[in-house]
């Protein structure tokens, strides 16, 4: 008995088919692997002109300004002496040389007055302590006696019950004569004034003496005002 194949079962009836679509799906999958890749590329190739046209554009080219060369100053023309030809005939006027010698005048050293000029006297120093001191002509006790002697008392005071002590600086000379007398310490401008009055009226001192030598010595003496 012989066997016979089925129609659905025949395996070879549909193979040229399935081959045909298999090249075709395989040529669809290159085409568009192609498609896609150009693609990619023209995309790439526009990112890189943007960026090179940034850069062109960011990089402004640096030009230096042009150095301003200056002409160098014309050459000073030396000015040609000037000979004029004269002719032997001609009246020449001579430059007469005059010296200064002959318009001085001499004055005689022997007619003209000088005036000495004194130097001033330099200011002595002054002395505040010495060896020996400046004395009141009989001593300490015949001061005090002279002070009450001569002070008067102002009225002023004397009524307004008004007393104390001025002391009063001053300068023995070298000759013991008593200069700028000053109030130091004053109670009352009427006190005040009777003390320099007295001071200053006084007799000539035995003078101040340093080293042997009489020199100018500031001392100061208390002039007491009680009222008894």
């Amino acid at each position: 008995m012989e066997i016979k194949k089925s129609e659905k079962a025949d395996l070879e009836r549909g193979k040229g088919t399935s081959i045909l679509i298999g090249f075709v799906m395989a040529l669809a999958v290159m085409f568009v692997a192609l498609e896609w890749t150009e693609r990619e590329v023209e995309d790439n190739s526009d990112l890189y002109m943007a960026r090179e046209t940034t850069i062109t554009e960011e990089m402004v080219p640096i030009t230096l300004p042009e150095k301003k060369t200056v002409p160098p100053p014309p050459a000073a023309v030396a000015k040609a002496d000037i000979i004029k030809i004269v002719d032997d005939d001609a009246d020449i006027e001579e430059d007469i040389m005059v010296s200064t010698e002959d318009q001085v005048e001499w004055v005689d050293l022997d007619e003209v007055d000088y005036i000495e000029v004194e130097p001033e006297p330099e200011e002595e120093e002054i002395f505040m302590v010495v060896e020996d001191a400046p004395e009141f002509p009989g001593g300490i006790n015949a001061l005090l006696e002279y002070l009450k002697k001569n002070i008067k008392y102002p009225a002023i005071c004397r009524d307004n019950n008004i007393q104390g002590r001025v002391i009063v600086s001053f300068v023995v000379n070298k000759d013991g004569k008593i200069v700028d007398p000053e109030v130091v310490k004053g109670v009352n401008p009427s006190l005040d004034k009777e003390a320099l009055r007295v001071i200053s009226t006084m007799p000539n001192w035995k003078p101040g003496y340093q080293r042997g030598k009489p020199v100018r010595v500031k001392y100061s003496v208390p002039v007491n005002f009680r009222l008894n």
